[in-house]
């Protein structure tokens, strides 16, 4: 796979002019100076977080890059009417890569883009706030924390429950031992949901580049539906919902655990049951995770209309979710208790043995919670300033997003029990999963073994 250096990115979108590879000395900004930030990648999620730095004094958006003009259109009028000054408006990323006013990018594009975008920018000497996942296959998230470093780029991974003080108490409870002992953890993604259908290819709209929005996936007809958020449904492009929301629950189930590594072992039980239809990805998913003297489990499903996601009433409130039915949460079982968390805001309480038998445990301790986005983006900016890691530094992010990958490599390789090498971040004895760690298409945007 050659491609994607910076030289070859930039003499591939400019006709051949040659370019140098950038390599801008990461030194600490003063800590009064404003940080100008571009979004890429203009969907719900990215003008979210877009809005959130705009809102800051210390920060601004100076640019908004998107390939589809009617989002650029939407995210420029909302980042505006926010920060009281218009960002700019470029289609091609490149172009935010060349500008030196540019001190760092929020990378909210499609999983796909995710790592190549993130390699880009680190080479061309930017910060990055990647959402999460990270990446789209384990070879590519090595290869951005290897970039992170060769450039020395502070890379933020969108999953602020690592800057929630709530979960950072939660973190020390389990640390001083009161919870006791912990050989089990559960984490649950059990959604509700609805088939899919992805209609028929159509012709994509004026101006319009189909093959930059692909990148480094395969060539295909355009398909509206899968621009418009039908991509989470496809191998290509996602891992699923697992890729998409319960990477929050499995990265917070990690920092809770002391950030036990990679797991030794991985089983996965899976398939698309409840929903007769266009996706490939599961509907229903059961995996284990075998760690030394821990099995972390994960559950998946998208079809229950019972199960709900914490309210957002309860995150910013006084009471707790009811944890049954909670959607998205996790239950640590120790030997002096068990807890609950609920991530973004959902709190957490700790449970003893019941007085009686078949009736409540007895409650040992609680925390309400609030939302991590803004101490998140706060750490972001801090560390942009000190040149410290952050507090989801890439290596952080790669191998929680390599869990979600593990789990969907061993469903994929027919449901079953893959031994994995975390040294070599490859799986013993299988030629088949190990296959599944990368891409072995070649596009101009493919990432290159050296980066």
């Amino acid at each position: 796979m050659p491609l994607i250096t910076r030289r070859a990115f930039v003499a591939s979108s400019t006709s051949g002019a040659a370019t140098l590879v950038l390599s801008s000395a990461a030194t600490a900004k003063p800590a009064s100076a404003k940080v100008v930030l571009a979004l890429i990648g203009a969907g719900g999620r990215g003008v979210g977080v877009a809005l959130d730095f705009a809102s800051r004094k210390d920060a601004e958006v100076a640019c908004v890059c998107d390939l589809h003009e009617e989002r650029l259109a939407r995210a420029v009028k909302a980042i505006a009417t926010r920060q009281g000054k218009a960002p700019k408006t470029l289609k091609e990323m490149r172009r935010v890569f060349d500008d030196k006013a540019i001190d760092a990018v929020i990378i909210a594009t499609p999983d796909h883009w995710h790592a190549p975008a993130s390699i880009l920018a680190c080479q061309a000497g930017k910060d990055v706030y990647v959402e999460k996942p990270p990446s789209h296959n384990i070879w590519e998230g090595r290869k951005m924390v290897q970039a992170a470093r060769k450039y020395d780029r502070v890379v933020q991974v969108g999953t602020q429950n690592r800057s929630s003080p709530y979960n950072l108490a939660a973190r020390d409870y389990i640390k001083s031992g009161k919870l006791g002992e912990i050989h089990l953890v559960k984490v649950f993604n059990l959604k509700s949901g609805s088939p899919f259908r992805l209609g028929a290819n159509d012709k994509p709209p004026t101006g319009f580049d189909w093959e930059a929005w692909l990148g480094p996936a395969p060539s295909r007809p355009h398909n509206a539906r899968l621009f418009q958020g039908g991509w989470h449904q496809f191998w290509t492009y996602s891992g699923g919902d697992l890729a998409d929301d319960g990477i929050h629950q499995i990265d917070l189930a990690m920092m809770l655990l002391g950030d036990p590594g990679l797991p030794r072992a991985v089983h996965c039980s899976a398939g698309r049951f409840a929903h007769k239809d266009d996706g490939e990805v599961p509907d229903t998913q059961v995996i284990t995770y075998e760690f030394p003297k821990l099995l972390l489990t994960f559950e998946l499903t998208g079809w229950p209309p019972y199960m709900d996601k914490i309210a957002g009433d309860i995150r910013t409130g006084s009471e707790f979710p009811f944890w049954p039915q909670c959607a998205t949460r996790i239950e640590l079982y120790g030997s002096q208790g068990l807890m609950y968390i609920g991530p973004h805001g959902g709190g957490w309480q700790v449970f003893g043995r019941a007085k009686r038998q078949s009736r409540p445990g007895e409650l040992i301790e609680q925390l309400h919670g609030r939302p991590g986005d803004a101490p998140h983006e706060q750490d972001f900016i801090d560390c942009i300033k000190s040149r410290k890691r952050a507090n989801a530094d890439v290596e952080i992010g790669h191998r929680s997003a390599s869990l979600v990958h593990l789990g969907n490599i061993a469903h994929r390789t027919g449901n079953q029990r893959l031994e994995f090498d975390a040294k070599s971040e490859t799986f013993v004895a299988s030629d088949v999963a190990n296959r599944l760690l990368r891409r072995h298409n070649q596009t101009k945007y493919s990432v290159a073994d050296e980066v």
